[in-house]
């Protein structure tokens, strides 16, 4: 589901692309959408856009569900596994430079879902498109608090998508 920026400005001044189509979980089994990363002069242009998100609850053991915490993993594996914590294949959060959680180069805003859809850009110098391909976008059933180490106590995932780069 890649959408051609054409005639953008993404598409005039991105030097490498990057995108992953999010796979879902049975804890949200609705969810669809795409990343996007544009490799920019002086950083990376992410693009995020995703229906079916759980709605906002807090759920019988006090955990809340949404905003979703939104990170790059260190893995470059999307298996469900058993559904019931799916997506640990991706492993840890990508963190290449050892910094506490809040800061690693794959933490990103929380999602916040809107009637279950949500849209973000934001900018990052944090990284180059190079360096992520063949990582993975995690979504989180829960907020990240941006403190608790090592990974913000985001909660379950609930989509995971491959990077992979555009040609």
């Amino acid at each position: 589901m890649y959408i051609q920026h054409q005639g953008s400005y993404r598409q005039t001044f991105a030097s490498e692309t990057a995108y992953g189509e999010f796979l879902s979980s049975p804890l949200a089994p609705e969810l669809k959408g795409t990343v996007q990363f544009y490799q920019m002069p002086y950083g990376v242009e992410v693009f995020v856009q995703v229906g079916g998100l759980p709605d906002f609850k807090k759920s019988k053991n006090g955990k809340q569900i949404g905003p979703h915490g939104f990170h790059i993993h260190e893995k470059g594996v999307c298996e469900i596994g058993d559904g019931k914590e799916p997506f640990s294949s991706a492993g840890g959060h990508w963190n290449p430079d050892g910094q506490p959680h809040g800061n690693h180069a794959g933490d990103f805003p929380v999602l916040f879902s809107n009637q279950g859809r949500a849209r973000m850009i934001f900018f990052t110098d944090r990284f180059q498109v190079s360096d992520i391909i063949g990582k993975t976008v995690i979504i989180h059933e829960g907020p990240d608090d941006y403190q608790s180490q090592p990974s913000g106590d985001s909660g379950r995932r609930i989509a995971c998508a491959l990077i992979k780069k555009i040609n």
